[in-house]
């Protein structure tokens, strides 16, 4: 039995503009920054609503920027497949989010603190992830992201919850 699926609408040709204002407004005013946070719960919210890793394909104003920008300038080498290995993903994960937690525990939960964490994690990978696009392919830092990763594991749990919870009602 097929399931209905529904087609839905991509905003990755125009998203990077949502990340070029995010960056300079929190330039402007490091508080704007804490509206990342949306960028950081999104992916988070899709995966565990069963809507799978739909933020990095039709959504990511991060990955819209890269593949619009580095599309001209990457070399397009492969990506290396150590960086599409299940532990160097985890790894990064557990840093970013360790770094995160820390960042915030030091410096205290102030809005300005919170926009200062969040922009200083999203200009550093930025950077990282311009430098991979210029590498290899444009959206390599996707390969990687912390919070494609992460809504990826959540979206396997529910997955698995919800053919769990079907199998015990048809037996």
């Amino acid at each position: 039995m097929k399931k209905n699926i529904t087609k839905r609408k991509s905003y990755l040709t125009w998203s990077w503009i949502l990340f070029i204002t995010f960056m300079v407004l929190a330039i402007y005013d490091i508080r704007f920054a804490a509206f990342g946070l949306a960028c950081m719960i999104s992916p988070i919210v899709f995966s565990s609503t069963g809507q799978g890793k739909v933020h990095c394909s039709h959504y990511c104003p991060r990955g819209s920027f890269l593949g619009k920008f580095l599309n001209k300038l990457s070399i397009g080498y492969n990506v290396p497949s150590f960086m599409k290995n299940k532990l160097f993903k985890h790894t990064i994960l557990i840093f970013m989010l360790t770094s995160f937690s820390l960042s915030l525990y030091k410096r205290g939960l102030t809005l300005t603190n919170i926009g200062s964490t969040i922009f200083r994690l999203v200009f550093v990978t930025t950077i990282v992830g311009i430098f991979l696009g210029i590498i290899y392919k444009p959206r390599t830092w996707c390969t990687i992201c912390p919070m494609g990763h992460a809504s990826n594991l959540i979206d396997k749990k529910v997955k698995k919850t919800s053919i769990n919870k079907n199998t015990k009602k048809s037996a």
